[in-house]
């Protein structure tokens, strides 16, 4: 089955660079102008001028009329599978109930663990698998999915079998993390070791029957320290698992220095890293993911420095962080206007931050990202003249056709069974 998209306005094909693209290099961003691209057997087979390639042979002739083409969306931080929802602290919030106080009333974090562990496998399966289908909407054609709703053997586990089994049975390419160090639950408030103990039990299982690629830890005030999680983690890599961090999101712990110290492929988040922390990220392989869309959400805190970062020459993508608490949205194009808006980051950072090195956060850097002769076909056509139009015309979802692996996923008005 051969496929041609042909008329092609503007193609971001984000091939200009081999590995991850740090610092001023995101601004680079070569613009390809009346291009086409022949898809054969779900991969791109060839790319070049639409007066080249037009009469190439193909079953299926796609006019793009003049719009923006650009390679499938990665997202490479999401909480995708869990139980139940919140909506009903939004009224605390809004009266300035503290967070903490949320908790003492069995809501918050808590409140998720508590759904999560209640709802059978199947249920996670089918809202995981709905969620998937609604970033597949918004041009997302690769996720990373985290675990850390359980903080007890069955519960984490469970989640685990979920994203692994929506990886298998969902078009889209869906990417494990173990988060089981998400928060310390009541039983483990006076041994948070403890609970570290007893999910690091579970490396070897998790290993054994590859549940996940990546262990990741959420280091903060009041949840895990510097210490506690550099010791953990490198346990974990003492398995084989490539490792992530929270990191630097509320209290300036030094997260970023220990991702980088560690080796970690990202630390995420990073709201208030510290000029050393900007530093060493900037000089390391790391990639820093950064969230607008929580401190939005919250309504509370600085958004990361964006700007600094990408300046001193650090690797940067960006997130929904879609998860029932802090940020609920799987509108990647959201994030892309906030990203602009709240962090200042330029359309060209902005469309690197979401394709190449957001694949390169998860390990996908080989796979997706990019629009390249013999790769997989993850491609989104917008209804957009331009790639700068995505992140400054916010709020509503511009895709109009969506292809994963050379198939059509989605087109404007729902998605393809």
């Amino acid at each position: 089955m051969a496929t041609l998209l042909y008329n092609i306005g503007q193609l971001l094909t984000m091939d200009q660079y081999e590995g991850q693209v740090r610092g001023q290099d995101m601004n680079n961003l070569p613009v390809y102008e009346n291009y086409a691209i022949l898809i054969e057997d779900g991969k791109v087979s060839k790319i070049g001028p639409t007066s080249k390639l037009e009469n190439e042979s193909a079953e299926e002739r796609v006019d793009c009329e003049g719009k923006l083409v650009t390679p499938g969306i990665v997202e490479p931080h999401t909480h995708l599978v869990f139980g139940g929802s919140r909506e009903h602290e939004m009224a605390l919030k809004q009266q300035g109930v503290p967070y903490l106080d949320i908790l003492k009333q069995g809501g918050g974090i808590l409140s998720t663990v508590k759904a999560t562990r209640e709802t059978s496998e199947q249920d996670l399966y089918n809202k995981a698998m709905f969620h998937l289908d609604r970033m597949a909407s918004y041009g997302i054609t690769t996720v990373e999915a985290k675990s850390g709703y359980g903080m007890d053997r069955e519960t984490e586990l469970k989640q685990l079998r979920v994203a692994n089994q929506v990886g298998r049975d969902h078009p889209l390419d869906v990417v494990s993390t173990f988060l089981g160090a998400h928060a310390i639950t009541k039983d483990y408030k006076e041994n948070p070791d403890a609970l570290l103990d007893e999910m690091a039990a579970m490396f070897p299982v998790i290993k054994e029957e590859e549940l996940a690629e990546f262990v990741d830890i959420f280091t903060e005030t009041g949840v895990f320290t510097v210490e506690q999680s550099r010791r953990y983690l490198n346990k974990a890599k003492e398995y084989g698992f490539d490792v992530k961090l929270h990191a630097d999101e509320i209290d300036p712990l030094g997260g970023t220095q220990l991702a980088v110290e560690l080796g970690a492929k990202s630390g995420d988040h990073l709201a208030v890293a510290t000029d050393e922390g900007i530093e060493r990220l900037a000089n390391s392989d790391t990639i820093g993911v950064l969230l607008p869309g929580t401190i939005f959400y919250l309504g509370k805190g600085d958004f990361a420095r964006a700007r600094e970062m990408i300046e001193a020459g650090a690797t940067i993508a960006i997130s929904t962080d879609f998860n029932p608490g802090s940020s609920v949205t799987e509108n990647i194009q959201l994030i892309m206007s906030l990203a602009a808006l709240k962090m200042r980051m330029t359309p060209e950072e902005i469309w690197y931050a979401v394709t190449t090195n957001a694949a390169h956060a998860i390990n996908r850097g080989d796979v997706a990202g990019k629009i390249k002769e013999g790769r997989q076909a993850d491609i989104v056509i917008w209804d957009a003249p331009n790639y700068k139009y995505i992140p400054y015309h916010y709020g509503v979802n511009h895709v109009n056709t969506v292809l994963k692996s050379g198939k059509k996923l989605y087109v404007r008005g729902g998605l393809i069974d």
